[in-house]
């Protein structure tokens, strides 16, 4: 796949009127989850190009994972820079027996990215910052925290693999996996889903943050 993919990011500087010209054409971009099993998503999906965006991923698209260290993304409030979108979501959570993690934004393995009620009680909410002293709510923390980073992240460090999406999914189906498929910002019962987010920014509709 990676191969595969290479070869249409050369394309697009031979024909980059192709990207200009085709924003009349629908993309076709579809979120499954990761944990349905390949010959059903054959099945569903005969002529697909199915991609897994997760921390999984064998190829070069697990830099479309939020646990990816793309390396340089801004910490949202604050003066310092995190190396992925999940160290930095959960640094910034403050629990009733820990606070802010700091630690987090710097974490090179992918591993244990997971700072847990289990482990620390209750989650009081997002700093506000680093050294910030209010607290944001779930869904505003996604709004002011997650999407800006993740965006920044679509548009500053895989733009290749965001174009390499967008093209071919006005030819043929794109399946994006994902281990969350909720897109709706606002529903606070499910993980939101990155690969959803993904789609959006493709498709010119991204959250506001």
């Amino acid at each position: 796949m990676v191969v595969k993919m290479m070869k249409i990011i050369i394309k697009l500087g031979k024909m980059s009127n192709f990207v200009e010209n085709s924003n009349q054409m629908k993309t076709m971009i579809y979120i499954e989850s990761k944990r349905k099993s390949m010959e059903k998503l054959r099945e569903k999906y005969p002529d697909a190009m199915i991609i897994d965006v997760t921390s999984h991923a064998e190829d070069e698209f697990v830099k479309l994972s939020p646990f990816y260290p793309v390396g340089g993304i801004p910490v949202p409030f604050t003066d310092t820079f995190g190396l992925s979108v999940e160290g930095i979501w959960q640094g910034l959570k403050v629990f009733e027996t820990a606070g802010v993690d700091k630690q987090m934004f710097w974490k090179k393995d992918m591993k244990n990215m997971k700072r847990t009620t289990r482990r620390f009680g209750r989650c009081l909410g997002h700093s506000k910052g680093l050294a910030g002293t209010e607290l944001l709510e779930y869904i505003e923390a996604r709004k002011k925290i997650y999407l800006p980073c993740y965006k920044w992240v679509l548009e500053n460090k895989v733009q290749k693999l965001v174009t390499a999406i967008r093209v071919i999914s006005k030819t043929k189906p794109v399946v994006l996996l994902d281990y969350n498929t909720n897109g709706d910002v606002e529903d606070w019962h499910r993980p939101l889903s990155h690969a959803s987010l993904i789609k959006a920014y493709i498709e010119g509709n991204y959250p506001e943050c």
